[in-house]
């Protein structure tokens, strides 16, 4: 593990390079990996832990679509495929990858087989940081573990398949065994991480709402439609509104950003749009400031966790989300953005 000076402040990451697979494999070669869920975060984690070597099964209700879907990827019932009660024996390592409300619901069915020595590993803190509402205590006698992808499981899965890696963050809750953190860190390198970064539960669990709420999803639809309404409001079409709001954004900056930097992708933008983003990007700073605030106090007292739980829990849940998310697909804005997808060029 390495100390890397990130703004000024040293942290410890783990790169593939000082801890390569094959130290991973041989970490792991007596464990039994069994994941239980095959839902967002299941497939890309298990197919990439397969195709590195390790000893996976999978833990899934049945009939599901699912448990189809695992069949579909190579999972073979009664022999890599199991209810999740039948998984969760098997396994050594439970990978706790359902849905946050899933595992509330299911933990009471899969603590009992949380034997001496076994690991409990989560890709999210939610349930054990939140755990007075959760009820999600683990066993002394077991390892507790976590790593945390930066993305989803198709991410992960599509990273891995063309030689890449995603970042993930990990994390020891409880050590029971004296191995916990070199399992978790051979299992970070197994799923396929591009390199890992140490964090605690809660602060994972923190981050990780804080940005699903802000810039990586929530604050990032409400910018868009702010200008893309703006936009149309003063005349501009459709395809212009939508063009310069979000598909310019998606397939021209964002790339540029991410391969060496915001100041980088300034540097190669025209002088007046680099004028205008330097003398702009402070107000737009300090007008949603007060938002993030307000947003992270909602997350570490709790309250976001009561949201999700109370919301996903209700048996019409299904339901209202797809009616909020064909709000969203119907919505002028992303009506204009299916047909600009249709007209980019194919590749021939």
């Amino acid at each position: 593990m390495a100390q890397l000076d990130f703004g000024g402040q040293l942290e410890t990451v783990v790169t593939r390079d000082e801890f390569p697979l094959e130290k991973a494999r041989e970490i792991l070669k007596d464990e039994t990996i069994a994941i239980i869920g095959y839902g967002v975060q299941g497939p890309g984690q298990a197919l990439n832990l397969k195709d590195n070597g390790f000893n996976v099964i999978v833990g899934q209700r049945s009939p599901s679509k699912s448990y189809d879907k695992a069949i579909e990827d190579g999972f073979v019932p009664g022999e890599t495929l199991f209810s999740i009660e039948e998984a969760a024996t098997k396994g050594t390592i439970i990978q706790y990858l359902l849905s946050d409300a899933a595992q509330i619901s299911v933990w009471p069915e899969l603590k009992p087989h949380l034997t001496e020595g076994k690991a409990l590993y989560f890709s999210h803190g939610f349930g054990i940081t939140y755990k007075d509402q959760t009820g999600i205590v683990p066993p002394e006698n077991v390892d507790v573990i976590l790593a945390a992808p930066k993305g989803s499981g198709t991410s992960l899965r599509r990273l891995f398949l063309a030689g890449k890696g995603l970042n993930s963050s990990f994390a020891v809750h409880q050590d029971a065994t004296g191995r916990a953190r070199d399992r978790i860190i051979a299992l970070g390198i197994g799923i396929g991480s591009g390199y890992l970064f140490e964090t605690t539960f809660k602060r994972e669990v923190y981050s990780d709402l804080t940005g699903e709420r802000g810039t990586l999803m929530g604050a990032i639809q409400g910018l868009f439609a702010a200008q893309y309404d703006l936009l149309r409001s003063r005349g501009h079409s459709p395809s212009e509104a939508f063009n310069e709001t979000v598909e310019e954004a998606t397939e021209s900056l964002y790339p540029l950003v991410a391969e060496n930097g915001m100041d980088w992708m300034y540097a190669n933008c025209s002088t007046t749009a680099q004028r205008g983003a330097l003398d702009w990007w402070k107000k737009f700073r300090d007008a949603v400031k007060p938002v993030f605030e307000e947003l992270y106090d909602s997350v570490e007292s709790g309250h976001e966790a009561k949201l999700s739980i109370d919301s996903n829990s209700k048996s019409d849940y299904r339901v209202k989300l797809e009616a909020e998310l064909n709000e969203l697909r119907e919505s002028e804005m992303w009506r204009a953005g299916a047909t600009v997808r249709k007209l980019r060029p194919k590749n021939d």
